[in-house]
């Protein structure tokens, strides 16, 4: 990473200038706090006795002997709140406390990051606002619910197409009118510096505890780690410290939802062009004219319209792969799981899965890690509704 908050070209900072003061105080808080053995010591006790770590990393046997694949999947879906989100909510919350903020404001897509974040203030006992785009909040009431009963205050969001990126555009509204007293709890690897090296350095316990866990169970690292990728925090999460490990490939899923013909889905890298989007340089979905285009996914995680500019860099240099699968071919996922394992996953997780499943023949004898970022029980009944054929 170059100075500034660059990964080679992406990256950097795009905000009006009315937030560079609260992003340098936040960044010049982070470099001192993340050092601090106190601050540490504390964000370490939370991961341990509140939000569960470490967490499992789990042979599935059922699927690895119908496939001949070694299928190991690292249990995000145990933390606290079922999702890899809560990691990076301890410590920014944590963080904010720290620098003495008596408020935090939160997007999100799938639910997951709100209520992850309005956990962490119940805990640490500071107010929180959370923006969700309205469309979100109906394909995930449940977690609307949870956040609500945490005492977060929900703000739906009706401009754009009602989703993530909607939510996005309105808690930094918020912040640039309350940044003396407010810190926004971005919900992953994105945005402009500080974000994407912070989300990453609060996230990458995952793949910290995935080495010394795969290296004890088969005494050497994964041939693949594959992973979904919305904004990118669960698979930066799990890549990072796996990047130097050049023999072990990184594989990150995006949405493909009804297909990359069809206009409708959220595969940045299959079909969008570098443009800068909500502070960041990075890969976009926009057209001729630079206009953000609309996207889909069955998953309202991944249904997000750029990437992390890390990922953005690594693809580039050609140390992770990407791909993308579809919403059919997600759903058979969903279920697959469920019926062989007895998990039901995020339907984000599960375009982790598809892929695998997808290439089962190409992974036939190797050691293969799918980050399970998060568990299905908010979108159970949204593939309900999709299986009765209520909604497309």
């Amino acid at each position: 990473m170059k100075a500034k908050g660059y990964f080679g070209e992406f990256g950097g900072t795009y905000v009006p200038e009315t937030l560079m003061p609260a992003l340098r105080e936040l960044n010049n808080a982070f470099q001192i706090h993340v050092k601090s053995k106190a601050f540490q010591r504390e964000f370490v006790r939370y991961l341990f006795d509140y939000v569960g770590r470490p967490t499992p990393l789990y042979y599935a046997a059922n699927i690895s002997g119908k496939t001949g694949m070694n299928l190991y999947l690292k249990r995000e879906d145990l933390c606290h709140t079922g999702a890899h989100k809560i990691n990076n909510a301890i410590g920014q919350v944590l963080l904010a406390k720290w620098m003495g903020k008596k408020r935090v404001i939160a997007e999100t897509g799938a639910g997951q990051h709100g209520v992850a974040t309005a956990t962490a203030s119940a805990l640490m006992g500071i107010k929180c606002r959370v923006y969700m785009g309205t469309e979100d909040m109906k394909r995930q009431a449940l977690n609307v619910t949870r956040m609500e009963l945490l005492g977060a205050e929900v703000v739906g969001v009706e401009s754009g197409s009602r989703t993530l990126k909607d939510a996005i555009n309105e808690a930094l509204r918020d912040w640039v009118t309350n940044v003396i007293d407010t810190h926004y709890v971005l919900g992953t690897a994105f945005g402009p510096h500080p974000y994407p090296t912070m989300v990453k350095e609060f996230v990458s316990v995952i793949g910290k505890e995935t080495i010394k866990q795969i290296m004890k169970k088969e005494g050497k690292l994964p041939d693949a780690v594959v992973a979904c990728v919305g904004g990118g925090s669960n698979s930066i999460g799990i890549f990072y410290p796996f990047i130097g490990h050049k023999q072990v490939r990184l594989i990150g899923v995006e949405a493909g939802g009804m297909g990359i013909e069809t206009g409708k889905h959220a595969a940045r890298f299959a079909a969008g062009r570098v443009g800068i989007f909500q502070g960041t340089k990075s890969y976009v979905l926009q057209d001729d004219d630079g206009q953000i285009l609309q996207t889909h996914s069955v998953s309202a995680g991944l249904d997000y319209a750029s990437v992390g500019p890390e990922h953005s860099f690594l693809r580039d240099i050609n140390r992770a792969e990407y791909a993308y699968v579809v919403d059919d071919e997600v759903l058979e996922a969903f279920g697959l799981i469920a019926r062989e394992e007895g998990i039901i996953p995020a339907l984000e997780s599960s375009h982790a899965v598809a892929y695998v499943m997808k290439r089962a023949d190409e992974f036939r004898g190797k050691v293969v890690i799918v980050n399970l970022s998060g568990r299905g029980d908010k979108d159970v009944d949204h593939v309900v509704k999709i299986q009765k054929g209520e909604i497309s």
